[in-house]
């Protein structure tokens, strides 16, 4: 197959998908299922092939993802309803003052969205910020961009959120390492396009409380009769898997190289750390904590935990087709001859990972599905090549981080900022979507950057 046809297939395949789910309005589903069997056909495989090969990816992407995505809505789930989240930022801007409540509503925002999903964390939160910006005088996005800062680099960076752990599965790398180098890389990023940023940007853009948020919002967030859990809890519940699924990765890798001894303790912490395991651990300890001790009923549980695993399900099938995707491209010998070509090529697979998420998620305006149609390219790629595990986990914060920039106008969070902070569509440009693409360029320098550095 020659190069230039590969290519062709690959650019054709994007603009296919694009099409399907911008001009005719399909579900991301839908339009990975049928870009993935559009590649098949023009790569000459059996048509009894593809078909096999759908079955194959979906199978292979969903065993994993749609157990690790399930537990950890439902963790979010209890966290986002015992008032967690606003516990945790009333605590941590009193231990830092409120001048420096920027950098608390940073780590707030970062500790946050790894149970809870961006939008839902940032409508939990925004009440604070309105009560900050009317109780200092300070400009809303003072307060505002740090928050979504936090939000949006772990929402993008750390697992178990959805994004990075389909992009691990469909790459295939240990989930500790994508922890680990996503709090390595995800820390600085958000203190760039956090505090340093919003400092700038709340002198030029200064946002109003909208009328309609003024009264049910600002009650809430003075309401003290709410009792919420501390935030020691919240910090050990969040920690809790994070810490086992990081000391798996670790032993196993200390294991394989004959630093530690294979016995009973190591294959403990191995297994423990799973994510798996430490996801339904986290999950029976937030249901003991924040549902039970709290006075919750066993029906109120299991409402809250049916309700949180609707949206869980969308994201699970959209993974499942772009595994689907990424078979296809594996079995076509399309991701092969990609890999021979690049090899001979000077451009990097971080960067070019970086600019595959970079275009679908311009064009489209989905995150995930920018992450996840991304990897799906890129796999076969990775897997001729032959990286590493901490190689292959660089190049899931570089999709992450591709699949950040430029939120404009056809992504839904663009339109929630606005709506929040009383942003016209030229504020939202200049504040959002100027965030999102500095955390877009900063994780990609600093993934270079590891990347010579364990190379």
């Amino acid at each position: 197959m020659a190069t230039y046809y590969l290519i062709f297939i690959v650019i054709s395949a994007v603009s296919l998908l694009l099409f399907l789910v911008l001009k005719l309005k399909l579900n991301a589903f839908i339009g990975l299922l049928i870009t993935a069997i559009y590649v098949g056909i023009l790569s000459g495989m059996p048509l009894q092939g593809i078909l096999k090969s759908i079955e194959k990816g979906m199978a292979g992407t969903l065993g994993f993802v749609a157990i690790v995505v399930g537990l950890g809505a439902i963790f979010g789930q209890m966290l986002e309803s015992s008032g967690g989240a606003e516990s945790m930022a009333n605590y941590l801007i009193n231990k830092f003052g409120v001048k420096n409540a920027p950098i608390a509503m940073t780590i707030t925002g970062f500790i946050i969205a790894i149970p809870v999903f961006l939008d839902v964390g940032f409508i939990i939160l925004v009440p604070i910020i309105y009560a900050l910006s009317r109780d200092t005088g300070k400009p809303l996005l003072y307060f505002g961009i740090p928050l979504l800062a936090g939000l949006a680099v772990t929402h993008s960076f750390i697992p178990p959120t959805p994004g990075p752990v389909a992009v691990a599965n469909i790459i295939n790398v240990q989930l500790g390492w994508v922890i680990l180098f996503g709090f390595i890389l995800g820390v600085p990023t958000a203190i760039i396009a956090g505090p340093i940023f919003g400092k700038f940007i709340s002198k030029k853009v200064k946002g109003t409380i909208p009328f309609d948020f003024h009264t049910n919002i600002e009650n809430k967030s003075d309401n003290k009769a709410l009792i919420k859990p501390r935030f020691r809890l919240i910090v050990i519940l969040i920690g809790i898997p994070l810490l086992l699924i990081i000391a798996s990765s670790v032993t196993s890798l200390l294991v394989g190289q004959s630093h530690l001894p294979t016995n009973y303790l190591t294959e403990l912490i191995v297994f423990l750390g799973h994510p798996f395991c430490a996801l339904i651990i986290a999950t029976l300890l937030s249901i003991w904590f924040l549902g039970i001790k709290r006075g919750l009923s066993k029906q109120q549980i299991l409402d809250l935990s049916t309700k949180s695993l609707g949206p869980a399900g969308i994201i699970i099938l959209i993974t499942g087709a772009g595994g689907v995707l990424k078979q296809v491209l594996i079995e076509s010998s399309i991701g092969e001859i990609l890999a021979n070509s690049l090899a001979e090529s000077a451009l990097s697979p971080l960067l070019l990972a970086w600019i595959l998420a970079a275009l679908i998620r311009v064009t489209q305006g989905s995150a995930t599905v920018a992450m996840i149609t991304a990897a799906g390219i890129i796999a076969p790629v990775i897997e001729t090549i032959g990286m590493g595990e901490m190689q292959r986990a660089l190049v899931v914060i570089a999709i992450a981080s591709g699949a950040t920039i430029l939120s404009h106008v056809n992504d839904s969070g663009f339109w929630l900022v606005g709506k929040y902070f009383g942003l016209n569509e030229k504020q939202t440009l200049q504040s959002w979507t100027a965030m999102e693409t500095i955390i877009a360029f900063c994780g990609l320098i600093f993934c270079l950057i590891a990347g010579m550095v364990i190379s």
